[in-house]
């Protein structure tokens, strides 16, 4: 029986603008976005059944059509006409609804394992032309890496990593409406030109992380930091304990901080972890080879 082992690496937003809302209800955005080695792990196996079948590390989470991965799966069957089933069973590490594309990424993992197991020989290009019918972050999640990302976030274009750098994660206990935050952001009748994405990836290719450090950007903390103090209250926390730089990923709630010299990771993470369950310190990925 064929199987395969795949990791589904966690994204953090560097940069993201929304600069309108398109005619099809979706929202044009340009953002750069980059991994961290904070990761699910899923397992596939074939099934002889042609049943589609995913089981979770964590009982709370759906397994059915609600599923990501079980969406990417179904769909790279339908779209083949494969014959044969899958099992797919996700051990969880990424936080649920956080901003870290958890779910986009076991997407994407799913696609890339099943690729192998059913031998249909798909470019990268391929799955990721498939993932973006699933979900935004799905098209970025199997380039992995580093990218700019335009359209409504599947219009990848793959940069360098930025320079080695710790990251610190943290998650408040609260979840966070995305479709909300982008409702209220509409409202605010903010407007852009992506000129912060752009910004961000010259930091990058430029390899410097003061730069880096001062060009992090997200807009849509214009709206979740006064819709949930809780999450600038990490920010803050965040900032005071040490960090380069802070900034929301996504639409929340998780917090994300940058540290280059690693003497300064633990006392950050130990301040924060007495303010805050969920807490994580990673590193940036600094290539593919996940």
């Amino acid at each position: 029986m064929v199987k395969r082992s795949i990791k589904a690496p966690a994204k953090i937003n560097l940069a993201l603008d929304v600069l309108h809302k398109r005619d099809d209800g979706y929202h044009e955005v340009k953002m750069v976005m980059t991994q961290v080695d904070l990761a699910d792990r899923i397992e596939i196996e074939n099934r002889e059944d042609g049943q589609i079948k995913v089981e979770m590390s964590e009982g709370f989470l759906p397994v059915d059509h609600r599923n990501l991965a079980h969406q990417a799966a179904s769909l790279l069957k339908k779209r083949y006409e494969v014959k044969k089933g899958a099992h797919l069973y996700i051990h969880k590490h990424i936080p649920v609804a956080a901003g870290l594309a958890g779910g986009s990424s076991d997407a994407a993992a799913a696609l890339k394992g099943l690729n192998e197991v059913w031998e249909l020989g798909l470019s990268i290009e391929d799955l990721a032309a498939i993932g973006s019918e699933i979900g935004s972050d799905v098209a970025f999640c199997v380039h992995g890496g580093t990218a700019l990302a335009t359209g409504r976030g599947e219009v990848i274009e793959t940069i360098e990593s930025p320079p080695p750098s710790w990251v610190i994660l943290a998650k408040p206990p609260i979840g966070v409406s995305t479709k909300e935050v982008y409702r209220r952001l509409e409202a605010s009748e903010h407007t852009a030109n992506g000129a912060q994405a752009e910004r961000m990836v010259h930091a990058i290719q430029t390899q410097d992380y003061e730069a880096i450090c001062e060009n992090l950007y997200n807009v849509l903390e214009t709206v979740t930091l006064p819709m949930y103090p809780e999450v600038k209250k990490i920010k803050d926390r965040m900032l005071d304990s040490g960090v380069d730089a802070a900034l929301m990923s996504g639409s929340g709630p998780t917090v994300f901080g940058l540290i280059q010299k690693e003497a300064r990771v633990n006392r950050v993470y130990n301040a924060l972890r007495g303010f805050c369950e969920q807490v994580y310190a990673v590193r940036l990925i600094s290539d593919k080879s996940t």
